[in-house]
């Protein structure tokens, strides 16, 4: 069965309803195709069927069929936070990301982001600096990094971290698969921490998730002159964070 899902991630290349309409429909599957199915793929995955499937995703919103993967899979079990926020991240946003995510060293294993540019790029470097391990979550293919700047970071983490999408191959990346990646950010992070946020954006639709599924969500304050998602958080009742600790403080 494990086969057969593969089979059809690569299909409908990781669409998930697409995916389900086939096992649903019980499409036939090409035998000579499935024989040699793992072939077609150059990374390692997981079936939602498998013992070793995210213990974190298998309740939460539509969970993925197939999990393609490079890199080390224990991770997907470390005690971890993600890091997100502004694309278009200031100065101060940079410092502070570099420094909560150098201070978190002690508390947590693991750094999650979305390899976007901004602070989630500059969250997955800091992890790597600081000898902590990253996860970086695609909404492209698994071997298709986008933004192709981040391509040595991308074979960083390959190599030192995880990288994980449901999209298999060099599947071009849509704008909705970057949303609906967003669930996989929140679903594998036990908090989430934002540093930088407009009001409508993919950082907002983390938070949207993470929320749902009962995460804690941790906020780095903004000027007050500006029109902040963080400082509307907050003022929500997300926790107000100067350092790591402040993330932390209430969970060891």
């Amino acid at each position: 069965m494990r086969r057969i899902l593969l089979y059809f991630a690569l299909k409908y290349e990781g669409d998930y309803f697409l995916i389900l309409e086939a096992i649903k429909g019980k499409e036939r599957v090409d035998e000579k195709d499935l024989k040699d199915i793992e072939k077609k793929i150059n990374c390692k995955y997981v079936t939602i069927i498998d013992e070793n499937y995210p213990s974190k995703l298998k309740n939460s919103f539509r969970p993925p069929w197939v999990l393609f993967y490079y890199g080390d899979y224990s991770l997907v079990e470390k005690n971890s936070i993600a890091v997100i926020g502004a694309r278009q991240n200031s100065y101060y946003g940079k410092i502070m990301c570099e420094k909560i995510v150098k201070e978190s060293k002690p508390y947590v294993d693991v750094i999650v982001s979305g390899l976007a540019y901004g602070i989630d790029s500059i969250a997955h470097r800091q992890a790597l600096n600081s000898q902590i391990k990253t996860i970086a979550i695609l909404g492209s293919g698994i071997d298709y990094c986008y933004p192709k700047q981040h391509l040595k970071l991308y074979e960083e983490i390959c190599k030192k971290g995880l990288v994980i999408s449901e999209y298999p191959n060099k599947v071009t990346p849509r704008k909705d698969n970057f949303l609906i990646r967003n669930r996989l950010i929140a679903g594998l992070s036990d908090q989430v921490v934002v540093i930088e946020a407009n009001y409508k954006s993919g950082t907002m639709n983390t938070v949207t998730f993470a929320l749902e599924y009962g995460k804690d969500v941790c906020c780095v304050p903004s000027l007050a002159t500006k029109k902040s998602g963080c400082n509307m958080l907050i003022k929500q009742g997300a926790k107000l964070v100067e350092n790591a600790k402040d993330i932390f403080e209430n969970n060891f």
